[in-house]
């Protein structure tokens, strides 16, 4: 896959396929779209062209209203999965309030056609675009003809049947449904993050954990609570119990995620890890005693290891 980090250092090609969206996520319901793409292109033998923003929209159009947005992936996530999926062209548009001003017709003319050379473009049915999104379907459909390009549409029907949007899947995420949110993505979901030095309380109990400061701030971070999940490190997934949440038994303010990592010795210090979270073991709790919190960290270690059929030690 070709990646392009403006649509300027594109050069425009003859029978492209092309689909744009933010694609937060690039779950289920997207691979819907880009299987259509991939099937449009190989009806006139050209390539697939996917156009995307950085940052979101909302962010630059409404950062007072979007403080709490947060999302599925970042940039580099993002690629990868599209390039799992086959694409053969990503264009990622930096989106500034001056791109924001593009009117429907000039995105059509200027990008669309003189510059990516679209020869088939596949669309939801309930796609907005241009200045202040006043474009719609119907205009890209009365456009068309003039350009020179054909319009797929994608419809409701086949769109809703999926059940899934990157809303739905951050609720899930919000109250710690993790399962139900890997399954609308259709892979788990992770987060990338430094290893940074906490207050080494878990050393103190003999659970020791890696502290993660999230390498993207607008992350979507999924509940508080304890979850079983995996620990990617130098090509190697470690089972690990991961706690999100304050440490209320030693009375903590600040939200950490912390990942007690299984039968792993070494030093992460200042190194980059990923999450994948598989399911979760339970609520965030406050306990009375720092025994009582031993207590049930053994029991949470045990059924992680039941989780991936492993065996104490």
């Amino acid at each position: 896959m070709k990646i392009y980090r403006n649509v300027s250092d594109f050069s425009p090609l003859s029978n492209t396929a092309v689909t744009t969206g933010t694609f937060d996520g690039v779950h289920c319901g997207h691979k819907v779209i880009l299987n259509r793409l991939r099937n449009a292109a190989a009806s006139v033998n050209g390539s697939t062209v996917l156009i995307t923003f950085d940052p979101h929209p909302r962010m630059v159009l409404h950062p007072e209203a979007n403080t709490d947005l947060k999302l599925l992936n970042t940039t580099d996530e993002k690629i990868a999965l599209l390039e799992k999926e086959g694409i053969d062209h990503l264009v990622i548009i930096p989106f500034t309030r001056q791109f924001a001003e593009t009117t429907g017709e000039e995105y059509i003319r200027d990008i669309l056609v003189k510059r990516i050379g679209v020869r088939k473009l596949v669309i939801g049915y309930d796609h907005r675009f241009g200045k202040g999104r006043g474009a719609s379907f119907k205009d890209l459909v009365e456009m068309a003809p003039e350009y020179g390009f054909e319009v797929e549409e994608i419809p409701a029907l086949e769109i809703d049947d999926s059940a899934v949007s990157s809303t739905k899947i951050r609720k899930a995420l919000l109250n710690g449904e993790i399962e139900k949110a890997n399954e609308k993505l259709g892979y788990a979901y992770s987060i990338s993050g430094l290893v940074v030095k906490g207050h080494q309380l878990g050393r103190t109990i003999q659970f020791p954990t890696a502290n993660i400061q999230p390498l993207e701030p607008l992350k979507m971070i999924p509940a508080r609570g304890v979850y079983a999940a995996e620990v990617l490190f130098e090509d190697k997934a470690w089972p690990a119990m991961v706690n999100i949440g304050t440490r209320p038994t030693f009375n903590g303010e600040e939200e950490k995620i912390e990942a007690h990592i299984l039968n792993f010795e070494g030093d992460l210090y200042n190194k980059t890890i990923s999450i994948r979270f598989i399911t979760r073991i339970r609520d965030e709790q406050k306990f009375d005693s720092v025994d009582a919190l031993k207590n049930q960290l053994q029991a949470d270690r045990t059924k992680t290891l039941d989780i991936f059929k492993l065996t104490a030690y």
